[in-house]
């Protein structure tokens, strides 16, 4: 079979003001940034405004490997074949970050014959949207430190003489906005700002600092969350950089930062249409990552699709347990829109993976055996599919398990997972899903369930309202969600919930950053964990995004790369062609 980006350059694509006018688009509605992408103006939800809005389904999945089950290639591929089916539908997925595409993991374009394409333009800098969001972090960064200097180079009282505004009185220790890139570089995690030559204060004055990765940002999740150009100025005003020496909040527009950040993002705001290798319309807006982030696309982009196309098939980041549970706790929320169904991927490696019978370790590559056929390891694995399953389950969404296929599968095992799902007592429905081998014609059957599924009546439950206490809110995600006896506050993190409540930030969602590859806090445990504590180390506030940040265990929000990280396997051939992206 051909790599992914040979069978991408063999497909032949539509020019993108084609892709449009199929999607439903008027000319006015979009601006071309080249032959096979273009910016969606937020006017088009205007005109749109008045239509019945299509169904929402969410691709979600089992606990996964760290390459990955295959979310994507279902997302896609599930599009494709709905498509198939003679329904119009539209794709909704992240911009992928290049901390991963360089990193571990990969591009996020999909695979096989379920790709979005192009997928080096995608992979690779698209419109400059995560570059806006970078640009415009660091802006504030920069304020943040140049208010402290002109401030204290020579006291506060000459530095309003001087200028005629108000000193914020910056507490240099209490600066909680961090500095932000698209690369993976752990170097940066804890670095130092503001040193000098003996002597001098010329460079500003020196502070502890660090960076994140921009998926990360509080404004990729502003992106995501925002209902429009205006929201997002509101939201970006709203957040919380730094506390004064007395405790006060301190926010952007304290630090007239926020239009100007605001103006920087004017243009990330519009998704970017793109298409999949059979012409399905595919929108691309946003890119937090769910481990540190609320991990899903935005809602300005679901908008737009929905009210274009009788299905939206978009994913959340991970498995259920994270991608899933903040789109419907966070997202879902926001938006008054539920998904309609669920469609969790799941796969025979990664079942067995989550078996607990192979030692595998983080950022070393997954083995080869876990493509042998191993029924006790699938018997073992197949618990945390039923987690899965049951998570899904009580948000009070129906579901459809995909089971994505990779060429390795035998089919003995892939009939096994199927009868083993269908002998459930829950209304869940199966299909085998090859998208990657065969585009929508691998996936009409999962199209035909996801379809009967959507035209369920559902009662859609969130875990919590926005209304409980953060404490509450958190209890509900680990207790409820995960299945945890419970949620321990570190000291910091306990004086941090006593400053939320007292500043009036105690009626916003929670977001959990947590290790992606256990249902638990810890990566290292497999399968279906219950019982287990969930260890809150820190609490940050996101009062733009709209959520408490609450980091639990070692998880990181700058990633590092591994030992062979991916970048090596990328170069240009002769002809200037991209090689080895995968």
């Amino acid at each position: 079979m051909l790599s992914d980006i040979e069978i991408c350059r063999t497909t032949s694509l539509l020019p993108i003001s084609e892709v449009a006018q199929q999607a439903g688009l008027l000319e006015s509605d979009f601006h071309s940034q080249g032959k096979y992408k273009a910016k969606i103006s937020l006017d088009s939800l205007k005109r749109l405004s008045n239509r019945d809005s299509g169904k929402l389904v969410l691709v979600t999945a089992i606990t996964p490997t760290p390459l990955g089950e295959g979310k994507t290639v279902t997302t896609i591929g599930l599009a494709q074949g709905i498509a198939k089916l003679n329904h119009s539908v539209m794709a909704c997925i992240r911009q992928p970050s290049m901390g991963p595409v360089f990193g571990v993991k990969g591009g996020a374009a999909g695979g096989g014959y379920s790709q979005v394409a192009p997928m080096e333009e995608l992979n690779l800098h698209l419109t400059g949207d995560i570059h806006a969001v970078t640009a415009a972090h660091n802006l504030a960064a920069a304020a943040i430190d140049a208010r402290i200097y002109h401030e204290q180079r020579q006291g506060y009282k000459d530095f309003e003489q001087r200028t005629g505004m108000k000193a914020l009185k910056i507490d240099p220790k209490r600066v909680v906005w961090k500095r932000v890139m698209d690369h993976n570089d752990r170097a940066l995690r804890m670095v130092t700002v503001g040193r000098n030559e003996p002597n001098k204060t010329i460079n500003g004055f020196e502070r502890e600092d660090g960076f994140d990765i921009s998926a990360a940002s509080e404004l990729m999740a502003i992106l995501a969350l925002a209902a429009d150009l205006k929201d997002l100025r509101v939201r970006i005003g709203r957040i919380v950089v730094a506390y004064d020496i007395d405790g006060n909040p301190i926010t952007t527009e304290d630090l007239q930062v926020a239009g100007a950040m605001a103006v920087s993002m004017k243009e990330a705001i519009e998704p970017t249409l793109m298409q999949t290798l059979e012409g399905v319309p595919t929108l691309i807006h946003a890119g937090p990552f769910a481990n540190i982030a609320h991990g899903n696309s935005s809602i300005i982009a679901d908008n737009i699709a929905t009210k274009l196309g009788e299905f939206t098939v978009t994913e959340g980041g991970f498995g259920s347990d994270m991608g899933f549970e903040k789109a419907c706790n966070i997202k879902a929320q926001m938006s008054q829109k539920s998904p309609d169904c669920a469609v969790i991927v799941a796969t025979l490696r990664g079942l067995k993976a989550n078996s607990g019978l192979y030692d595998l370790k983080p950022g070393q590559p997954i083995p080869d055996s876990l493509f042998n056929d191993d029924q006790d390891a699938l018997v073992a694995g197949f618990e945390n599919l039923k987690w899965h399953i049951n998570n899904v389950s009580k948000y009070g969404v129906p579901a459809v398990v995909a089971i994505n296929r990779f060429p390795q599968d035998s089919d003995e095992e892939l009939q096994a997972l199927k009868a083993m799902i269908e002998s459930l007592p829950n209304e869940v429905e199966v299909a085998i899903s090859e998208g990657f081998a065969k585009g929508g014609e691998g996936t009409v059957e999962l199209a035909k369930k996801v379809i009967a599924q959507c035209e369920k009546q559902i009662t859609f439950t969130p875990l919590y309202a926005f209304s409980q206490t953060t404490e509450e809110k958190l209890m509900a995600v680990a207790e409820v969600g995960y299945g945890a006896a419970g949620v321990t506050l570190s000291y910091q993190a306990r004086k941090q919930l006593d400053e939320l409540k007292a500043h009036g930030f105690d009626n916003l969602a929670v977001c959990l950053a947590k290790s992606p590859l256990s249902i638990s806090t810890n990566g290292s445990i497999k399968g279906a964990p219950s019982g287990f504590d969930v260890p809150i180390r820190e609490l940050r506030l996101c009062a733009g995004a709209g959520f408490v940040y609450a980091l639990c265990g070692n998880v990181m929000t700058m990633p590092g790369l591994p030992e062979k990280p991916a970048f090596m396997n990328l170069d240009l051939d002769d002809d200037g062609n991209i090689i080895g992206l995968s």
